[in-house]
């Protein structure tokens, strides 16, 4: 006698063991969708929040990298004589552009220090402007621009080997191509050169050099 085979309680069985299996694979996948979503939403929060903060950063950054300080205004707004222009010029020419510069510029002409400005790589250049000429006695600064030896180490003691940021000026001591150190000292938008000459227009690019402005002329020990 055949006994007959449990069909219904079977199929019955496989279905309840099927959907103890597939349940927990698709809560398993509503979770992982669910958490994609929120993952989704964290980046896509962050990734809206990261380009703002590269972008204040940036300016900052870009804000810090701007020439600063008072004689700034009397630079032109536009032509060789201004930032643009004198950033696409090599040191020696890019000062000459400038009115303010034009004592200094013909000093380096008298020591034949401009090919040697101009030929350099990276340096920092600290710039009198004519009235930090017009400080010296006129006959002593005449004596010195007669003085081919004595000029060009003055001169040579206003240029310092690297590229200075105004972070680097805040306390710092750095030997010139004079073979000689200066000192640098302050914060913000005020500095001071050697304790008595401040930069008065500060972090100016040129083509080979970065120029900070100084309403004194520096005096290396003869």
């Amino acid at each position: 006698m055949n006994t007959p085979t449990p069909t219904l309680p079977l199929r019955r069985i496989a279905i309840a063991a099927a959907a103890a299996l597939v349940l927990p694979l698709s809560l398993t996948a509503c979770s992982d969708s669910d958490s994609g979503n929120d993952g989704g939403g964290k980046k896509d929060s962050a990734a809206a929040a990261t380009p703002n903060g590269k972008e204040t950063s940036s300016a900052d950054a870009a804000a810090k990298d701007q020439p600063f300080g008072p004689a700034c205004s009397s630079v032109p707004k536009d032509g060789a004589g201004s930032f643009d222009g004198m950033a696409k010029d090599p040191v020696a020419t890019a000062a000459s552009h400038n009115p303010a510069l034009s004592t200094l510029v013909t000093a380096v002409k008298k020591a034949g220090l401009v090919d040697t400005l101009n030929n350099a790589k990276d340096i920092t250049v600290f710039a009198p402007t004519n009235d930090a000429f017009a400080k010296i006695p006129k006959a002593d600064l005449d004596k010195v621009l007669a003085d081919k030896e004595q000029l060009t180490k003055i001169l040579t003691y206003h240029v310092v080997g690297q590229k200075l940021t105004p972070k680097q000026l805040e306390k710092g001591s750095y030997e010139t191509l004079e073979k000689s150190k200066l000192s640098t000292a302050g914060s913000g938008e005020s500095y001071e050169v050697n304790d008595s000459s401040k930069v008065v227009c500060g972090n100016v690019p040129t083509a080979n050099a970065t120029v900070y402005i100084v309403d004194t002329v520096l005096m290396p020990k003869m």
